[in-house]
C-alpha cells in the first residue's frame, strides 16, 4: 500500500542528529542500551564529575509555579541571569545587564527560533559549515535572505574582524549568525579577536547572533586565564546600544540538556521583540524548572562546574583525536572548542572514504556519528543538490564517558580494518 499523501502539508527535513538517530533506531538502537555508541548527539555525559557542584536529583514545585511561566520567563531567573554575566564577565565595567536584557526559553531551537522571527527585511550572514538545524530555521522565516559565508578548512576555519567587516559591507549584511564555539569544526573566535568582531558589529550597525551553547568547553590555552569561557559579554560596551545577541542555557555548559532551559541576552529593545515573538511561537517555558535553575546560576559554581569540565572533557578530547588519527583519519583542526571532533575519511579505504558511506558502515558497529553534508547548510536549497563540499567529513562527539568513548574506537578501528582487508 502506497503511503498517504496530504497536500496542505510539506516535506519536512530532519537535522542531522534526528537523522542519524532515526537510521541507528532502524538497526535496533535503544539510547539506554550499554551496546551502542552515540558520538552522534550532542549530548554531554550527566553525571557526577569530580570537582563539580552536586547534581540535581530531585525537584520540589511550589503550588504557585503551576501556573504559566511569563514568556520572557520568571523574574529572579532572568535577574540571576543577568547577575551571572555581569559577575563573571562585566566587572567594573558601567553598562550592566539587568533582568531586562534576558529572555528565557525552552530550549536552544526555541530561542534561536524566537531571534529569527524577530528579524526584519535584512541579508543574515552564516557560515559554511555550521549547526544542522539553522538549515531549516533559515528557510522557514522569509522576511530575511540567508547569505552563505564559506569558510576554508586549508585556513583553519579562521575568520578575521577584516573578513567580517569586508562581507558586512560587501553584501550588505544587517546580522550575522554563528556558532562560538563552532558546531561542527570546534573553531574558538575568542579574545582580542572576539572583541574585533563585536566592535566591527558596533561601527557597522551589524547583529552578532551569537550561539554560545558551548562556551565553557574551549580548549585554547590563551582563554584558560579567562577561566576557561569564552563570551562576547565581556566586550560590550553597552548592553542596550551594542547590537551582540548572545544564547545560551543549561543543555551543554551544565550539562543539564533534558531541562530545556535556555535563554537570550541582549540589549533591552531586541529583548522586547524576542519575548513577543515567544508570545506567539511557544507561550514560554517551564515555571518550576526555571525555579530550580537559580540555584545552577551562582557564579562560583558556575566556575567549578566549567573547572570540572575542562579536566574531565579535555582528557577525553586527547583520547578522541589520537584515536581517530591513528586509524587514519584527518583533522582539519583540533577543537579549540566545544565536545566535537570534526574529522575527514578521504584517507580511508575507498568503500568508507566519504561521510555518509562511513556512517553506514559504522552503524552496522553500533557507532553513531554524523555525516559532514548536515553541516553544509543550504537552506532551501538555493545551491541546488550539488555534492556538499563537506561529504567526506564526520563530526564525532565526545560527549559520553571514557570508557563509551574508548569501546567506540575500538569497534571504528574494527570498521576500517574490515574495509581495507576487503579490498
Amino acid at each position: 500500500m502506497s503511503e498517504p499523501t496530504f497536500t496542505a502539508f510539506r516535506e519536512v527535513p530532519r537535522t542531522g542528529v534526528i537523522f542519524v538517530t532515526t537510521e541507528a533506531r532502524r538497526r535496533g538502537f535503544d539510547p539506554v542500551s550499554a551496546d551502542w555508541c552515540n558520538l552522534g548527539q550532542g549530548m554531554p555525559e550527566a553525571e557526577e564529575l569530580p570537582g563539580a557542584p552536586p547534581r540535581h536529583s530531585a525537584l520540589t514545585i511550589d503550588p504557585a509555579d503551576q501556573e504559566y511561566a511569563p514568556v520572557p520567563g520568571i523574574g529572579e531567573l532572568r535577574e540571576a541571569i543577568a547577575s551571572l554575566y555581569n559577575q563573571l564577565f562585566r566587572r567594573g565595567m558601567p553598562s550592566q545587564y539587568s533582568a531586562e536584557n534576558v529572555s528565557v526559553s525552552g530550549g536552544g531551537r526555541t530561542a534561536l527560533t524566537r531571534v529569527a522571527a524577530s528579524l526584519g527585511h535584512i541579508n543574515l550572514g552564516h557560515f559554511l559549515p555550521d549547526y544542522t538545524a539553522y538549515e531549516e530555521l533559515l528557510d522557514v522565516f522569509r522576511l530575511f535572505s540567508p547569505i552563505p559565508i564559506l569558510l576554508e578548512s586549508e585556513r583553519g576555519y579562521a575568520f578575521s574582524s577584516a573578513d567580517l567587516r569586508r562581507e558586512i559591507l560587501g553584501r550588505g549584511l544587517g546580522a550575522v549568525l554563528l556558532s562560538n564555539p563552532s558546531n561542527p569544526t570546534g573553531k574558538v573566535v575568542g579574545g582580542q579577536e572576539l572583541s574585533d568582531w563585536v566592535a566591527c558589529a558596533r561601527e557597522l550597525d551589524c547583529a552578532l547572533i551569537l550561539d554560545e551553547f558551548y562556551s565553557h568547553y574551549v580548549w585554547r590555552p590563551d582563554l584558560a586565564a579567562q577561566g576557561g569561557i569564552s563570551t562576547a559579554a565581556r566586550y560590550v560596551e553597552d548592553v542596550d546600544r551594542d547590537p551582540v545577541v548572545i544564547l545560551d542555557g543549561l543543555t551543554k555548559n551544565w550539562r543539564y540538556p533534558g531541562w530545556r532551559m535556555t535563554w537570550t541576552i541582549g540589549p533591552r529593545k531586541v529583548i522586547e521583540a524576542v519575548t513577543s515573538a515567544g508570545s506567539f511561537l511557544d507561550g514560554g517555558g517551564s515555571r518550576p524548572l526555571q525555579r530550580a535553575a537559580i540555584d545552577l546560576l551562582g557564579a562560583e559554581s558556575t566556575l567549578a562546574e566549567t573547572a570540572a569540565i575542562h579536566a574531565e572533557f579535555g582528557k577525553k578530547r586527547a583520547r578522541m583525536l589520537n584515536g581517530l588519527r591513528d586509524v587514519g583519519f584527518t583533522v582539519d583542526l583540533p577543537p579549540e572548542g566545544t565536545f566535537y571532533v570534526w574529522a575527514s575519511a578521504q584517507h580511508l579505504p575507498p568503500s568508507i572514504n566519504d561521510g555518509m558511506s562511513f556512517f553506514r558502515a559504522a552503524l552496522d558497529a553500533k557507532v553513531i556519528t554524523v555525516p559532514g553534508d548536515f553541516f553544509d547548510v543550504n537552506p532551501g536549497k538555493r545551491r541546488g543538490d550539488r555534492a556538499s563540499r563537506f561529504r567526506r567529513h564526520l563530526r564525532f562527539s565526545f560527549g559520553p564517558a571514557l570508557g563509551k568513548l574508548e569501546l567506540a574506537l575500538e569497534r571504528i578501528r574494527a570498521v576500517v580494518e574490515a574495509a581495507a582487508n576487503a579490498r
